[in-house]
């Protein structure tokens, strides 16, 4: 295991990191940030800067996805795009947004289905850019 994380393209892990993370901020910003902020019920609260663990938390937890990604590639020898894509979204539906909708479901989120959408196409959409920049180099 160790040899694998010690072989891995850690640029191409890194560009796949800085799409995805430019991407979330696209997302949540600009795209979607109306229905994101209605899903969460502060639709008519004013926009606070956000804190550093807001931007720093989901980035890390970014890396670490990326990072494993990247090691399943290696380890099943993901080398096709048609593959990357397939693998991108069997990843994207089966843990990043199966987990996104089990975060949702609960009290504190006012519009889970809604928030589960937005936030699981992200991932989905995320992921499989990053399996893409990331097949080629494996």
């Amino acid at each position: 295991m160790l040899q694998i994380i010690f072989n891995l393209n850690w640029i191409a892990i890194g560009l796949a990191f800085l799409v995805y993370f430019f991407l979330g901020y696209i997302w949540f910003t600009v795209l979607f940030a109306k229905p994101y902020r209605f899903s969460l019920g502060k639709e008519n609260e004013t926009q606070e800067p956000l804190a550093p663990i807001f931007i720093i938390g989901p980035g890390i937890c970014t890396l670490f996805n990326l990072v494993t990604t990247a090691v399943l590639f290696s380890a099943l020898q993901i080398n096709q795009m048609a593959d990357a894509l397939r693998w991108g979204s069997l990843i994207g539906i089966g843990y990043l947004a199966a987990n996104t909708f089990t975060i949702a479901i609960n009290p504190n989120i006012p519009r889970p289905i809604l928030y589960g959408i937005i936030s699981s196409a992200y991932h989905l959409v995320g992921i499989n850019i990053a399996a893409m920049i990331l097949v080629p180099n494996f």
